[in-house]
């Protein structure tokens, strides 16, 4: 089988015999509106619904509509709109963000142009002898208007594709402040950005621009054109578009079937790469009212073509070209609520609680509002994949959840960053976390905590400490999901273990050991003593300190017990258990169970 690992294009996909989940049965459901906005995070396939709907209408591929959709769904029941559309698409992704105001709607301004001459040029070569385009390389609004009295001379209205129509706008926002006044020169009245899509929506009332699709990811562009373009339904949040772009988990299952049985694997391995797959890649769900989460189809299709290949699973389970929606959560780390929202996501796996999630958003509330809110954080993070709809709590507010694995590690890596600036106190830290799944020792981590990672801490954080901040701490030089399935608040027999590191089912192979930790916080004011004399004692003396002890004989109990349950989950594991104790911010202790 041949997976499509970055092709976007549809005809090529389906004429070369690439891996395709067939989803040309929603097309009928989206001819139902005339303009419509769907917004995904990036790398979930946009491009290639686009491409899917261009192929689908466009008047200049009627002869080859048996061959491209012969052998799926539409290709059985096709709609009376088939192959009777011009099809104009713009791509905003190749709209350079960069320079200043005038360069940027210049850049635009090219695009279009750009797409304009492409457009005449196509279909006058397909023999269809549109009237001359004028291109006016100043002012991209007349060649639109022109192509629009070309298009009226003929019997086929236009489809209009846009790509990624957020994208350089969310480039500007995620650099400097001064981006500001920018993004503002596009979309004031009298911009660009706003008289474009006034233009746009204008075509459409005439019935020249018939239909127009828009995909993007966020809708803060659209919150800030409203006037401009107000005619765009928003189709992100229903149910029966869910999986227009992303994988079912049956699909997923049947193709790692087929790779099983070509890899000549027990049956049993069918079940062991799905979990793998559902506990890195699943957990997105973009609508109300639905049981079913869908896999990000990129992590997916790296997944197969590996495991095909080699017959082994990724050695790394996040895609890079997925790693640079880091800068969403590195810009939620500079607001000030945003801190917090993060440790609180890391510790706390069941999610956060919304009334609604925002639906609209502009540059004023991205750049200059510096008292944002938890409910446009979390709706941000929502709209860029690091967090999805994990239900509803009995009061009919929204649960959102970091969907995955392989998104849980960006949140770590954003908190170790933020707790520890210095690429070398980093390198330190994690050598010495090293040391306990390599060696079984914990003593290294206890040091550099209290010698190093406590030293960051402000005095706010102190007044809040408790053993979830303790967690979040050592979970940021431990997460490696490379070697571990890494869980945080495990169920074992409708208790929770505080960490466990279970190695993966195809790395156990390696000389380390599983791990599970059971985390404990003593206040400094419960121990009796001031911060000053908690740096004064020896580790004896520390772990003579009657609450500590409390704390250590508590915890032993608790491990021993998840411990038993771990191995009856798992078997065959080479467990260390621990239980970690700290003194305020000043002191840290472990017992080896």
């Amino acid at each position: 089988m041949k997976y499509p690992y970055g092709i976007s294009d549809f005809k090529s996909l389906i004429t070369e015999g690439y891996f395709y989940c067939d989803r040309t049965d929603k097309i009928p459901l989206l001819e139902s509106t005339k303009s419509q906005l769907f917004i995904r995070p990036r790398r979930f396939g946009k491009s290639l619904v686009l491409s899917m709907l261009e192929n689908y209408y466009d008047v200049a591929k009627k002869d080859e509509f048996e061959s491209i959709f012969g052998n799926l769904k539409i290709g059985k029941n096709p709609t009376k709109l088939r192959n009777s559309y011009f099809i104009l698409k713009l791509d905003f992704s190749c709209v350079d963000p960069t320079g200043s105001a005038e360069e940027v709607k210049k850049a635009l301004f090219n695009h279009i142009n750009g797409c304009i001459e492409e457009f005449y040029a196509f279909y006058n070569y397909k023999g269809y002898e549109l009237s001359q385009i004028k291109i006016n390389f100043d002012d991209a609004l007349y060649s639109l208007k022109s192509l629009v009295s070309s298009v009226r001379m003929t019997p086929y209205p236009v489809y209009l594709l846009i790509d990624e129509y957020d994208n350089f706008a969310n480039t500007i926002m995620m650099g400097v402040q001064s981006a500001k006044k920018r993004y503002e020169a596009l979309v004031h009245d009298e911009g660009p950005l706003r008289t474009f899509f006034k233009a746009v929506k204008s075509a459409t009332s005439g019935s020249m621009f018939d239909k127009v699709f828009i995909t993007g990811v966020s809708p803060v562009v659209m919150s800030d054109i409203t006037s401009g373009y107000n005619i765009a339904k928003n189709i992100y949040f229903e149910p029966k578009f869910n999986d227009l772009c992303g994988f079912r988990e049956n699909e997923v299952r049947r193709v790692i079937e087929q790779v099983v049985a070509e890899c000549s694997f027990d049956a049993e391995k069918t079940d062991e790469a799905l979990n793998l797959m559902k506990t890195y890649y699943n957990g997105y769900r973009f609508a109300f009212g639905l049981d079913e989460y869908i896999y990000n189809p990129t992590l997916c299709l790296y997944f197969f073509e590996q495991f095909q290949e080699m017959c082994t699973y990724p050695r790394k389970m996040l895609d890079s070209n997925l790693a640079v929606d880091e800068s969403k959560l590195e810009y939620i780390a500079q607001i000030p609520a945003g801190r917090d929202l993060l440790m609180t996501l890391v510790q706390k796996d069941q999610g956060v609680v919304l009334s609604d999630i925002e639906d609209r958003f502009g540059i004023k509330e991205m750049l200059t509002d510096k008292s944002k809110d938890n409910t446009f954080l979390v709706s941000f993070l929502y709209y860029f994949g690091v967090l999805t709809i994990a239900g509803e709590t009995e009061e009919l507010q929204v649960i959102l959840k970091v969907p995955n694995l392989v998104m849980k590690s960006l949140y770590v890596e954003r908190l170790q960053k933020m707790h520890l600036p210095e690429p070398e106190d980093r390198d330190d830290g994690r050598e010495a976390a090293k040391l306990v799944y390599q060696k079984g020792k914990m003593a290294p981590l206890c040091r550099f905590m209290e010698e190093r990672y406590f030293k960051v801490f402000h005095n706010r954080d102190y007044r809040w400490a408790n053993e979830l901040t303790l967690k979040t701490a050592f979970l940021t030089l431990l997460y490696n999901d490379i070697i571990f399935i890494m869980d945080s608040e495990t169920e074992i027999g409708r208790r929770y273990a505080d960490l466990t590191m279970i190695i993966r089912p195809d790395k156990r192979y390696g000389k380390i050991f599983d791990i599970l930790i059971e985390f404990k916080f003593v206040k400094l004011k419960d121990a009796g003593i001031s911060a000053e004399q908690a740096r004064q004692l020896s580790e004896n003396e520390l772990e003579q300190i009657s609450e500590i002890a409390k704390q250590i004989k508590g915890g032993e109990k608790q491990v021993q017990e998840y411990g038993k349950k771990l191995e009856q989950r798992y078997g065959n594991l080479r467990l260390q258990k621990f239980v970690v104790v700290a003194l305020g911010f000043e002191r840290v202790c472990f017992k080896k169970v």
